[in-house]
């Protein structure tokens, strides 16, 4: 494994997220925990966040979330809104997500977190 740190963000109370953490701990994976309500991502995080999971934005927005809807959100939302709107309220933001060397996944289901390394 590389010398960068593997992030973690999470949100404390998420059970998936904690299930998806004991998964990577019980594979030797201590990654640095970061709770995106304590210290929510920027708009130029998200959008790498994005680019490294090689996916569109909306696999990052929760969606049954009421803040979703307060922000006057749509399935015709522009990326830009929802980028904006998840940098504004975290709680938008699907996780967990773990970064690790350049790549990103959402850990939905939590095994997902473990494409990420070549555990073989």
């Amino acid at each position: 494994m590389s010398d960068r740190p593997v992030l973690f963000h999470n949100k404390s109370t998420c059970s998936k997220c904690a299930g998806a953490l004991e998964m990577l701990k019980f594979n030797g994976i201590e990654p640095d925990v970061v709770d995106i309500k304590q210290q929510p991502l920027d708009e130029a995080r998200l959008r790498e966040i994005v680019r490294m999971t090689g996916g569109p934005v909306r696999a990052l927005v929760r969606s049954g979330e009421a803040a979703y809807a307060a922000a006057g959100l749509d399935e015709s939302s522009s990326d830009d809104a929802l980028i904006a709107a998840m940098a504004t309220h975290p709680e938008l933001v699907e996780r967990p997500i773990v970064v690790h060397n350049g790549r990103a996944v959402v850990g939905r289901p939590p095994e997902r977190v473990l494409e990420l390394f070549d555990l073989g």
